[in-house]
């Protein structure tokens, strides 16, 4: 499980985190539901130890992240915002990279890259270099590179960013065969119908601090919604929020 509490950050005079606590449980997907700014990603990367938090922990089945990262981060996936792979290598270079950062080193690092690629349906590509990729490929390859070295706990910062529709099939179909696997997926965003088609449970934060929390239903009945988008348009109006 992925558990938060309390967490404070300010950058200057901006608040992006104000208290927040929520947790991510093993075997559903999670949704971080806001607008910008609203301090999603700033989460995600408190989370996996990029930032510090000013004050608050964030806990990987039950490690402090802030005070032992190299131990939480082994139980954790990160798909990033940003695709940044390394030009000239090949995709097959970049994964085995990973799996060697995560301690898979030999016949293992060997087996866990091919597994990887495999499992994306990567084998084409496997040994070109990523110079000329498509967004859909490089897509593939940082989903790789965090499921190589089969986390259980994955972390996405607005996965579907830039994909066509093809690539945000493919990788909302790996979600779900990795939620029924058991892991805990937490996923930022600020798509309706990406957090409605894939979230077990929804957290909308504002300000920093969570607005509401529950199933996409347990939003619209406690707004008087019959749709997300409306739900979360009210919840974020109201300055104090509702905690559901």
């Amino acid at each position: 499980m992925i558990e938060v509490k309390e967490l404070r950050k300010q950058f200057g005079k901006v608040t992006a985190l104000d208290g927040l606590s929520f947790s991510a449980p093993e075997g559903q997907i999670t949704g971080l539901l806001g607008p910008n700014g609203a301090g999603k990603t700033t989460c995600l990367r408190t989370i996996y130890g990029l930032l510090k938090p000013d004050s608050g922990q964030a806990f990987i089945d039950g490690i402090d992240a802030g005070q032992q990262p190299l131990e939480a981060r082994r139980n954790i996936g990160i798909f990033p915002d940003k695709f940044g792979l390394y030009e000239r290598l090949t995709a097959r270079e970049q994964v085995a990279y990973f799996a060697a950062l995560h301690g898979l080193a030999g016949e293992a690092g060997d087996q866990a890259t091919e597994a990887a690629l495999q499992r994306l349906d990567m084998l084409e590509i496997a040994d070109r270099r990523a110079t000329g990729f498509s967004q859909g490929q490089r897509m593939k390859v940082a989903l790789a590179q965090a499921i190589v070295h089969r986390p259980k706990h994955l972390i996405l910062d607005e996965p579907s960013r830039g994909l066509d529709v093809m690539s945000t099939r493919i990788l909302r179909d790996l979600l779900r065969e990795l939620r029924a696997q058991g892991t805990s997926i937490l996923f930022s965003s600020h798509v309706m119908q990406e957090v409605a088609a894939l979230c077990d449970q929804v957290v909308v934060v504002a300000k920093g601090k969570v607005a509401a929390q529950g199933t996409t239903e347990e939003l619209c009945e406690l707004t008087g919604e019959s749709a997300l988008e409306e739900a979360f348009v009210k919840i974020i109006g109201t300055d104090e929020g509702i905690a559901a």
